[in-house]
């Protein structure tokens, strides 16, 4: 497939729990595309001066859902980018419906063992998962999927994160 026949996806936003591989695939589907790559909580750090942990410890959830939904809405995209959200970002506000009304979205669906693998040395960096460790951070992360599923479920596309490629989400998104 050419890029040009690739250019009708327009922007795609890749959301789903921590830890997923948002980042990881979206770098590799915008190099797949030739689209531009956006990590919202690296445009996020970057106009709050300071990291999304340092930010969460000064001002709180509340203050930091509310600053995620506005550079989600208030960011220029070009007009084919493939953007990584926060893992929460689906579930406040109206985002998942101003996601899904600007782009396609796709869901990367991973388990809560899977992902506790993944995040059991990332926690510094993740103000939500400090202080858990093993069955604990397990259980934790599957409650949080329990809450946060049914936004994420409102997702164009819903992948198995453990096989997924830049292909496959091609294919998955062009149908």
């Amino acid at each position: 497939m050419s890029n040009s026949e690739d250019k009708g996806l327009g922007l795609i936003f890749l959301i789903g729990f921590m830890g997923c591989g948002k980042t990881t695939l979206g770098r590799k589907l915008a190099s797949r595309l030739g689209y531009e790559f956006m990590d919202l909580d690296h445009i996020l750090e970057a106009q709050a001066g300071m990291s999304i942990a340092e930010y969460f410890s000064s001002f709180g959830e509340d203050a930091f859902r509310k600053l995620e939904s506005e550079v989600l809405k208030q960011t220029k995209y070009p007009e084919h980018a493939v953007i990584s959200t926060g893992g929460g970002l689906p579930c406040f506000f109206d985002n998942m419906e101003w996601i899904n009304a600007h782009g396609r979205s796709l869901y990367i669906q991973l388990s809560p063992k899977t992902l506790a693998d993944r995040l059991e040395h990332e926690k510094v960096t993740r103000p939500l998962l400090r202080d858990k460790h093993g069955d604990a951070l397990i259980a934790f992360i599957g409650e949080k999927l329990l809450e946060r599923e049914p936004f994420y479920k409102q997702a164009t596309v819903t992948a198995n994160g453990l096989s997924l490629t830049a292909e496959k989400v091609v294919e998955m998104l062009l149908v």
